[in-house]
């Protein structure tokens, strides 16, 4: 019932922006340049009129903190993202931790969306629902389905995921529940601003046995610039990441799109570069 009400609360907020939009007067010459990947920490599908495929590389740098993003050191991550028709997205991603006492570990993950409402064109809303398989820096596998929200308009984008995780691992619970959202306004040109937001574990919320040691969230700022007539772009975001609540049972320091170590506090600044290729 709590992972329901979550879904009904992310499709509101993108059904409200989508309303907002419709009452809005758009500029002429104002059109946002579609970008493949706007936010970190939230994915989102491509259209027929997206960059059919797209390389992203990114850096991150964390304390106390661990998932792909940094877990207490730095990541390196590739991934590759395309447009596979019929309103399908493939998204996929590797990548390499070093962390502060000096080891290193490997993660992958790949997974496929479709949009189920919307994704006919990169303006407006869409929705869609996605299956995937990862294995994380600890060498834990699992398998995950992810709900994609996501509204671009003339000046402003908002999205969002909702993902169901079940790892294969007696530590870790049965479901694991992650929420992120991420919102740009438009400053000067193809240069936006806004936050990102993310939350794991949010079943700490109301499950004092939470096995991960209680819900984490993340909330910082969100920069992402697209020159005019290039095929790059690039996304900056970061923040702090602490214990929202701390459940009876010792953390586990799973790795996933946010965490920490122990019940530490810590923060994350991760960026990343995109080149779109030609279609």
């Amino acid at each position: 019932m709590k992972k329901f009400f979550c879904i009904v609360l992310l499709s509101a907020a993108v059904s409200m922006a989508a309303m907002a939009q419709n009452q809005a007067i758009i500029k002429p010459g104002l059109a946002t340049q579609a970008l493949p990947q706007p936010f970190l920490f939230s994915v989102n599908t491509l259209t027929a009129s997206s960059p059919a495929w797209a390389l992203h590389y990114s850096g991150s740098y964390g304390e106390r903190t661990s998932g792909p993003f940094g877990y207490d050191g730095v990541d390196q991550q590739f991934a590759v993202k395309g447009y596979l028709g019929n309103r399908f997205t493939l998204y996929a991603n590797a990548a390499l931790g070093f962390a502060r006492n000096g080891s290193v570990n490997s993660s992958q993950q790949a997974e496929v969306i479709r949009d189920f409402i919307g994704g006919q064109q990169a303006t407006g809303p869409r929705f869609g629902l996605g299956f995937g398989v990862n294995r994380d820096f600890t060498n834990v596998a699992a398998i995950f389905s992810r709900v994609t929200a996501y509204f671009e308009a003339a000046s402003w984008r908002i999205g969002g995921n909702l993902r169901f995780e079940k790892a294969f691992s007696s530590s870790r619970d049965d479901i694991d529940l992650i929420t992120s959202l991420g919102f740009h306004h438009r400053i000067a040109g193809n240069l936006y601003a806004g936050i990102e937001a993310v939350g794991e574990d949010l079943e700490g919320f109301w499950d004092k046995e939470e096995a991960e040691g209680g819900a984490k969230l993340l909330l910082g700022p969100s920069v992402s610039m697209a020159p005019a007539n290039s095929r790059f772009s690039f996304t900056v975001s970061g923040g702090p990441v602490f214990y929202a609540t701390h459940s009876q049972v010792m953390a586990s320091e799973a790795i996933r799109d946010i965490g920490t170590i122990g019940t530490q506090n810590g923060y994350t600044i991760r960026a990343m570069l995109t080149f779109s290729l030609p279609r």
